[in-house]
Protein backbone atom coordinates (compact mmCIF):
# COMPACT_ATOMS: atom_id res chain seq x y z
CA UNK A 1 0.00 0.00 0.00
CA UNK A 2 1.04 3.47 -0.88
CA UNK A 3 0.56 6.01 2.39
CA UNK A 4 1.12 9.53 2.71
CA UNK A 5 1.91 10.42 6.37
CA UNK A 6 1.06 14.08 6.88
CA UNK A 7 3.00 15.30 9.61
CA UNK A 8 6.20 12.09 9.22
CA UNK A 9 8.74 14.58 10.84
CA UNK A 10 6.82 14.64 13.94
CA UNK A 11 7.50 12.45 17.26
CA UNK A 12 4.65 10.04 16.14
CA UNK A 13 4.74 10.62 12.70
CA UNK A 14 8.43 9.56 12.11
CA UNK A 15 7.73 6.22 14.30
CA UNK A 16 4.85 5.59 11.75
CA UNK A 17 7.05 6.46 8.89
CA UNK A 18 9.33 3.66 10.29
CA UNK A 19 6.92 1.06 10.97
CA UNK A 20 4.99 0.93 7.76
CA UNK A 21 8.27 1.20 5.78
CA UNK A 22 9.49 -2.10 7.78
CA UNK A 23 5.85 -3.72 6.76
CA UNK A 24 6.61 -3.31 3.27
CA UNK A 25 4.67 -0.48 2.25
CA UNK A 26 5.79 2.43 0.09
CA UNK A 27 5.60 5.69 2.37
CA UNK A 28 5.13 9.10 1.24
CA UNK A 29 6.78 11.32 4.28
CA UNK A 30 5.29 15.19 3.77
CA UNK A 31 7.98 17.56 5.08
CA UNK A 32 8.03 21.05 5.35
CA UNK A 33 11.47 21.68 5.15
CA UNK A 34 14.29 19.55 2.90
CA UNK A 35 16.51 19.91 5.72
CA UNK A 36 14.48 17.11 6.91
CA UNK A 37 14.41 14.68 4.82
CA UNK A 38 17.54 12.52 5.38
CA UNK A 39 16.20 11.80 8.97
CA UNK A 40 13.03 10.63 6.79
CA UNK A 41 15.11 8.59 4.12
CA UNK A 42 16.68 6.88 6.80
CA UNK A 43 13.31 5.55 8.32
CA UNK A 44 12.66 4.44 5.12
CA UNK A 45 10.30 6.58 3.88
CA UNK A 46 10.01 8.88 0.65
CA UNK A 47 10.48 12.53 1.28
CA UNK A 48 7.80 15.13 -0.16
CA UNK A 49 7.71 18.75 0.53
CA UNK A 50 5.00 20.29 1.35
CA UNK A 51 2.86 23.28 3.65
CA UNK A 52 -0.46 22.02 5.15
CA UNK A 53 -1.09 25.90 5.31
CA UNK A 54 -0.50 26.12 1.52
CA UNK A 55 -0.79 23.75 -1.33
CA UNK A 56 -0.77 20.02 -0.35
CA UNK A 57 -3.14 18.17 -2.79
CA UNK A 58 -0.48 17.15 -5.35
CA UNK A 59 1.23 14.89 -2.13
CA UNK A 60 -1.50 12.55 -2.17
CA UNK A 61 -1.67 11.25 -6.26
CA UNK A 62 -0.70 7.94 -6.20
CA UNK A 63 -1.48 6.76 -2.99
CA UNK A 64 -3.82 4.24 -1.42
CA UNK A 65 -4.24 5.84 2.17
CA UNK A 66 -3.65 8.98 4.32
CA UNK A 67 -2.34 9.17 7.68
CA UNK A 68 -2.47 12.62 9.47
CA UNK A 69 -0.41 13.12 12.06
CA UNK A 70 0.31 16.47 11.39
CA UNK A 71 -0.27 19.43 14.09
CA UNK A 72 0.61 22.88 14.91
CA UNK A 73 2.74 21.87 17.63
CA UNK A 74 2.41 22.91 21.61
CA UNK A 75 3.65 26.46 21.54
CA UNK A 76 1.70 27.61 18.44
CA UNK A 77 -1.51 29.93 18.67
CA UNK A 78 -4.95 29.25 18.00
CA UNK A 79 -4.43 30.19 14.62
CA UNK A 80 -1.66 27.66 13.72
CA UNK A 81 -4.43 24.98 15.60
CA UNK A 82 -6.93 26.28 13.22
CA UNK A 83 -4.89 26.27 9.72
CA UNK A 84 -2.72 22.81 10.88
CA UNK A 85 -4.78 20.69 12.63
CA UNK A 86 -8.28 21.43 10.68
CA UNK A 87 -7.96 23.51 7.47
CA UNK A 88 -4.50 21.17 6.96
CA UNK A 89 -6.72 18.06 7.36
CA UNK A 90 -9.49 19.18 5.47
CA UNK A 91 -7.33 19.79 2.60
CA UNK A 92 -6.28 16.57 2.69
CA UNK A 93 -9.13 15.09 3.42
CA UNK A 94 -10.88 16.77 0.03
CA UNK A 95 -7.47 15.45 -1.59
CA UNK A 96 -7.80 11.94 -1.15
CA UNK A 97 -11.11 11.74 -2.45
CA UNK A 98 -10.04 13.74 -5.46
CA UNK A 99 -7.43 11.28 -6.44
CA UNK A 100 -9.07 7.80 -5.23
CA UNK A 101 -7.46 7.67 -1.47
CA UNK A 102 -10.03 5.82 0.19
CA UNK A 103 -8.24 5.25 3.54
CA UNK A 104 -7.57 7.80 6.05
CA UNK A 105 -6.46 7.70 9.34
CA UNK A 106 -7.05 10.92 11.64
CA UNK A 107 -4.79 10.62 15.25
CA UNK A 108 -7.21 13.19 16.78
CA UNK A 109 -6.81 13.55 20.94
CA UNK A 110 -9.03 12.16 23.60
CA UNK A 111 -9.97 15.06 24.20
CA UNK A 112 -11.80 16.02 21.16
CA UNK A 113 -14.62 14.20 22.59
CA UNK A 114 -16.39 17.05 24.52
CA UNK A 115 -13.32 20.43 23.57
CA UNK A 116 -15.62 22.27 26.02
CA UNK A 117 -14.09 20.32 28.99
CA UNK A 118 -10.47 20.88 27.89
CA UNK A 119 -8.20 23.73 29.64
CA UNK A 120 -8.67 26.96 28.55
CA UNK A 121 -5.50 26.63 26.99
CA UNK A 122 -6.01 23.09 25.47
CA UNK A 123 -9.30 24.42 23.62
CA UNK A 124 -8.38 25.83 20.93
CA UNK A 125 -6.61 22.34 19.59
CA UNK A 126 -9.34 20.59 20.53
CA UNK A 127 -11.69 22.46 18.89
CA UNK A 128 -9.89 21.94 15.80
CA UNK A 129 -9.10 18.29 16.48
CA UNK A 130 -12.98 17.97 16.91
CA UNK A 131 -13.86 20.08 13.47
CA UNK A 132 -11.74 17.63 11.52
CA UNK A 133 -12.20 14.98 12.76
CA UNK A 134 -16.29 15.84 11.85
CA UNK A 135 -15.23 16.76 8.35
CA UNK A 136 -13.71 13.32 8.27
CA UNK A 137 -16.54 11.14 9.23
CA UNK A 138 -18.84 13.59 6.70
CA UNK A 139 -16.43 12.38 3.66
CA UNK A 140 -17.30 9.47 2.71
CA UNK A 141 -13.84 8.18 3.01
CA UNK A 142 -12.87 4.71 4.51
CA UNK A 143 -11.99 6.47 8.08
CA UNK A 144 -10.89 6.16 11.15
CA UNK A 145 -10.02 8.05 13.93
CA UNK A 146 -7.75 7.71 16.78
CA UNK A 147 -7.83 9.34 19.40
CA UNK A 148 -4.42 8.73 22.34
CA UNK A 149 -4.28 9.81 25.19
CA UNK A 150 -1.62 12.11 26.74
CA UNK A 151 1.88 10.85 25.14
CA UNK A 152 4.87 9.53 26.36
CA UNK A 153 8.20 8.87 25.63
CA UNK A 154 7.79 5.72 27.58
CA UNK A 155 8.97 2.45 26.51
CA UNK A 156 7.02 0.26 24.42
CA UNK A 157 4.63 -2.21 26.16
CA UNK A 158 3.43 -3.29 22.96
CA UNK A 159 -0.56 -3.59 24.42
CA UNK A 160 -2.75 -1.07 24.84
CA UNK A 161 -6.30 -0.29 26.14
CA UNK A 162 -8.84 0.72 23.01
CA UNK A 163 -12.36 1.41 22.52
CA UNK A 164 -15.43 3.70 21.52
CA UNK A 165 -14.88 5.29 24.32
CA UNK A 166 -12.69 4.34 27.66
CA UNK A 167 -14.53 7.11 29.96
CA UNK A 168 -11.40 8.07 31.61
CA UNK A 169 -8.36 9.95 30.66
CA UNK A 170 -5.13 8.42 30.95
CA UNK A 171 -1.06 7.98 28.89
CA UNK A 172 0.09 5.97 26.27
CA UNK A 173 3.72 6.00 24.55
CA UNK A 174 4.17 7.26 21.01
CA UNK A 175 5.89 4.29 19.83
CA UNK A 176 2.65 2.39 20.88
CA UNK A 177 0.50 4.97 19.10
CA UNK A 178 2.43 4.71 16.28
CA UNK A 179 1.78 0.72 16.54
CA UNK A 180 -2.09 1.44 16.91
CA UNK A 181 -2.12 3.54 14.29
CA UNK A 182 0.09 1.05 11.57
CA UNK A 183 -2.10 -1.87 13.05
CA UNK A 184 -5.83 0.33 12.22
CA UNK A 185 -4.57 1.16 8.75
CA UNK A 186 -5.10 -2.54 7.50
CA UNK A 187 -8.10 -3.35 10.34
CA UNK A 188 -11.20 -3.13 7.78
CA UNK A 189 -13.09 -3.84 11.21
CA UNK A 190 -12.46 0.12 12.11
CA UNK A 191 -13.66 1.74 8.61
CA UNK A 192 -16.13 4.39 9.98
CA UNK A 193 -15.17 4.39 13.32
CA UNK A 194 -13.81 6.30 16.46
CA UNK A 195 -11.67 4.76 19.03
CA UNK A 196 -9.88 6.01 22.26
CA UNK A 197 -6.63 4.28 22.92
CA UNK A 198 -4.75 4.48 26.19
CA UNK A 199 -1.81 2.03 27.59
CA UNK A 200 -3.08 -0.90 28.61
CA UNK A 201 -2.86 -4.88 29.04
CA UNK A 202 -4.20 -6.20 25.56
CA UNK A 203 -1.67 -6.94 22.57
CA UNK A 204 -2.35 -3.76 20.01
CA UNK A 205 -3.66 -5.97 17.05
CA UNK A 206 -5.96 -7.85 19.33
CA UNK A 207 -7.21 -4.74 21.05
CA UNK A 208 -8.06 -3.09 17.44
CA UNK A 209 -9.44 -6.42 16.54
CA UNK A 210 -12.00 -6.65 19.27
CA UNK A 211 -13.43 -2.75 18.00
Amino acid sequence: MRVLVAGSHGQVGQRIVRLLAQEGHEVRAMIRDEDQAPTLREFGGEPVVADLEGEVAHTVEGCDAVIFSAGGGPGSGAEKKETVDRQGAVKLIKAAKVHGARRYIMVSAMGAADPEAGSEAMQPYLFAKARADASLQESGLDYTIVRPGSLTDDPANGTVEAAPSLGKRGEIPREDTARTIVATLKAQNTYGKTFDVLAGGTPVEEAIARL
